[in-house]
């Protein structure tokens, strides 16, 4: 369970302001159908977070047992700094557009996330736990969480929340985690 709670709540925080975030908001301005838009995103981030959430498994299989939480630490101090520059909408114009609102959203949804904060931060998760299913799952409800309100509140929400602030608090959480992958490895000693 802390596999899940943990992705979910770093996730969901992380996205805060995130490109993809800016995405739904363009989406949603671009069609007026909001279910097509959020299955869309949840297609995407389940393929993209199961590739991201077993390529961290599988790494975190070939690293020496002493040096993992060392790597992961760093990763997640890394992750932590990244977070606090913010994104940009580069979401102009896509050739996708034409193929509605479903097919537009997992293929731009999946390309946007390939190497963004949110699926470098699967990576080191699924490498940080073992419990690769409940980081996928913790992942996607974490994107969810920080998605579907942009889709239902559009610009409304995103006037009113405050993006420096949720970076600088994505960024405290992904320092905890560095923190507490620390003294568990210490405490295992």
């Amino acid at each position: 369970m802390d596999a899940f709670l943990a992705s979910t709540v770093a996730v969901a925080i992380a996205e805060i302001g995130d490109k993809t975030q800016l995405l739904s908001l363009f989406l949603v301005a671009r069609y007026a159908t909001r279910l097509p838009i959020i299955l869309g995103i949840f297609v995407a981030t389940v393929l993209n977070h199961a590739l991201s959430a077993w390529l961290g498994a599988w790494v975190a299989s070939f690293i020496p047992e002493a040096w993992l939480p060392w790597i992961l630490a760093g990763s997640f101090v890394a992750i932590a700094l990244w977070l606090l520059v913010p994104d940009k909408d580069d979401s102009d114009d896509s050739k996708f557009l034409g193929m509605g609102a479903f097919m537009a959203t997992t293929i731009m949804f999946f390309l946007a996330e390939i190497g963004d904060k949110t699926q470098v931060a699967t990576v080191v998760l699924a490498a940080r736990f073992t419990e690769t299913f409940w980081v996928i799952l913790g992942t996607t409800v974490g994107m969810l969480l920080a998605n579907i309100p942009v889709i239902m509140a559009g610009r409304w929400l995103m006037e009113r929340l405050p993006l420096a602030t949720a970076r600088i608090g994505a960024s405290v959480l992904f320092v905890a985690l560095a923190v507490v992958t620390v003294w568990a490895t210490f405490m295992n000693s």
